[in-house]
């Protein structure tokens, strides 16, 4: 059975193009709230799960010793859009260690943000591994290891024993085996694996709530959710939809995007967690599909509501500033 059309773009007053998708939201015993389209099917989460990832960095111990604060761990667990307080902040975390750019293992490219990338093109011959989305992400890793006494030496590698602890941890959150038949290379070049949805939104339920975690995961989860809901420009940037969404209801939503049409978030307060996939990779559905469903759970709050809303139903301009057509949720969000 095929997955419903869950966003429609519009021009004019017709229908231009669809995007189908599934959504899923899970509370933290399980059980689902909210569902469409198939929520077992298996996706790879790409860097929505960061926040999952950064967890070794909070357990081991790294995060106090190197003094980080909020700033530090909303990086840890970002797709930062490359500005320059990215850039800093992710070579201040390397320096804490004794490391540096030279030390990660996740490439280079520009900036997200156009304006800062015309400012790099005209400062820079190119771009070096602090500009990368996830060099925060890395950077944790590499502190992670420094603190542990472990070579950070190919810390992205599938055997390296930083990435077999991400994988347990993972798997704790999951409840999903996660080993070499589901495993890809992310565009970070670390491993990435392929869960169910449903599990995904489990696992995330998992953390906002301490059900079915240790203690300790539980406290070192909620330290991350809170240090990104704190700091959402350290998550993502300038005008991207995952900060935009956690300005919206500050300190009530946490959102995470990744690739290929992923966005999973928290409602804290409500102990319930979002997992969704656009199914054609479209990031602008995916941003739509996950403010609608966030929006469901304002309902009593119209600002908040209204915020999400228009994120979730926005109208489209050409590069004039005519108005165009819509990116819109489809019926199937109807209650």
């Amino acid at each position: 059975m095929a997955n419903p059309v869950l966003v429609e773009v519009t021009r004019g007053n017709r229908v231009e193009s669809i995007h189908r998708g599934i959504a899923v939201v899970v509370d933290g015993a399980g059980k689902t709230v909210f569902e469409l389209g198939d929520a077992d099917m298996p996706v790879f989460p790409r860097s929505a799960c960061k926040a999952m990832q950064a967890l070794p960095l909070v357990e081991s111990g790294a995060a106090d010793a190197y003094g980080f604060g909020n700033k530090e761990l909303a990086l840890s667990a970002s797709s930062h859009s490359g500005e320059p307080e990215h850039v800093a902040l992710a070579g201040a975390m390397l320096k804490a260690a004794g490391r540096s750019e030279a030390d990660l293992e996740c490439g280079a490219h520009w900036s997200f943000e156009q304006p800062v990338l015309i400012d790099q093109v005209r400062a820079l011959d190119r771009p070096n591994q602090l500009h990368n989305n996830c060099s925060g992400k890395h950077a944790g890793f590499v502190c992670a290891c420094c603190h542990t006494g472990r070579d950070p030496k190919g810390y992205v590698g599938y055997d390296h024993p930083l990435q077999a602890e991400i994988r347990d941890v993972m798997q704790n959150l999951t409840g999903s085996l996660l080993d070499r038949d589901n495993c890809g290379i992310d565009g970070c070049s670390i491993p990435t694996y392929a869960v169910p949805l449903r599990a995904l939104a489990h696992g995330f339920a998992k953390m906002t709530t301490g059900e079915g975690i240790g203690a300790e995961r539980a406290k070192a989860s909620q330290r991350i959710i809170e240090a990104c809901m704190a700091e959402p420009f350290y998550v993502a940037g300038t005008r991207r939809t995952c900060t935009r969404l956690m300005q919206s209801a500050p300190g009530r939503i946490f959102a995470k995007t990744g690739a290929e049409g992923v966005f999973c978030a928290v409602v804290p307060e409500r102990g319930l967690a979002i997992a969704l996939k656009c199914e054609d990779g479209a990031s602008r559905a995916a941003d739509s599909m996950v403010a609608g469903i966030l929006a469901r759970f304002f309902k009593e709050d119209h600002d908040v509501h209204e915020r999400l809303t228009a994120i979730a139903n926005h109208t489209m301009r050409n590069w004039k500033g005519i108005e165009v057509g819509a990116v819109r949720l489809s019926g199937a969000f109807d209650d």
